[in-house]
């Protein structure tokens, strides 16, 4: 092999070795993006495969409810699950001494004394209250919403308005307007009925499921007492006090936060729920213009497609 043989494969042989260095160099640089790329993405589903169309089951799909208006709202995210009729404007009921406890906690401490008037005692039933008695605020709400005492309202609307040198009206409509409830307004501190055509207080259920978040955020322990069986208050004058829940079903609902029914003849059968779905999870369900029994079946039902909405199930 002459020189300019020898010339020739030198330079064959150095342009292979770049070549091999080059596709050694690309190997490994490819190698490493798959690796880089393997660890930030994850791998493809079948559900996001074109044409494929993930299914989410639908819990409230087969609810059905006798109430004219009803929501479930998450308290948590402001995100609504269920609704009919929401912004309807209806007969409230007793469930206007949400509004009414709201504005009391909402400017008064809630050590404040309630001296019960005598003109409160004079109200259609439920009452159990006595002219002269005098008890906390707290107390007085606590009874007052689980045995829905309209005596227990009447006072508490009247003595936070002298408090507060306003009328009981302008006292529930400021409440009202502090929360933005825009659909609701009260007449008078219970939810009575005024006449055969007037109710003592109308709202939506969009705004009472606010309302009654409201109410276990600025009041707790006032709430949590609407979940028992029984309460028991003492009047300053050492006289204790029990009163029944008018909720039936306190016992049966997890993680139960608030319970509040109402009930006249305009109004039909009113319900307000509020219960933790996980932790520091609210849910707000408001049943409007149902009857008497059946809005506790239709709190249980929406309750139970609540449950299995979480649990990501059609239902239970």
């Amino acid at each position: 092999m002459n020189s300019a043989e020898l010339k020739d494969l030198a330079e064959r042989t150095r342009f292979m070795r770049e070549v091999g260095i080059a596709i050694l160099l690309a190997s490994g640089i490819l190698a490493t993006t798959i690796l880089i790329t393997s660890m930030f993405t994850k791998p493809i589903s079948p559900k996001h495969i074109a044409g494929a169309v993930p299914t989410v089951p639908d819990s409230f799909s087969k609810v059905q409810i006798d109430a004219k208006a009803a929501i479930v709202y998450d308290l948590a995210t402001g995100e609504t699950l269920y609704a009919k009729n929401p912004e309807a404007q209806l007969p409230l009921a007793s469930l206007t001494k949400l509004l009414t406890v709201y504005a009391a906690v909402r400017n008064l401490s809630q050590n404040t004394l309630i001296t019960i008037p005598a003109e409160a005692t004079q109200v259609e039933a439920p009452h159990a209250l006595k002219a002269g008695q005098t008890f906390t605020l707290a107390d007085l709400a606590r009874i007052t919403l689980t045995a829905s005492l309209n005596d227990g309202a009447a006072a508490i609307a009247k003595i936070v308005a002298a408090q507060e040198d306003v009328s009981e009206h302008a006292l529930l409509a400021g409440a009202a307007a502090a929360l933005d409830l825009s659909q609701t307004y009260a007449l008078n501190g219970s939810g009575l009925d005024e006449s055969a055509t007037m109710s003592g207080g109308y709202g939506s259920a969009s705004d009472l499921a606010r309302l009654a978040g409201a109410v276990v955020e600025q009041a707790p322990a006032i709430a949590r007492a609407t979940t028992e069986a029984k309460v028991t208050a003492r009047s300053e004058q050492g006289a204790a006090l029990t009163v029944k829940n008018t909720d039936p079903m306190v016992a049966s609902i997890p993680r139960l936060l608030l319970s509040k029914t109402g009930y006249t003849d305009l109004a039909g059968g009113n319900l307000a729920l509020v219960f933790d779905a996980g932790i520091m999870h609210p849910i707000s369900i408001i049943v409007l213009g149902s009857s008497k029994n059946a809005r506790f079946t239709d709190g249980t039902a929406l309750v139970a497609a609540t449950i299995a909405h979480f649990a990501g199930v059609s239902s239970l």
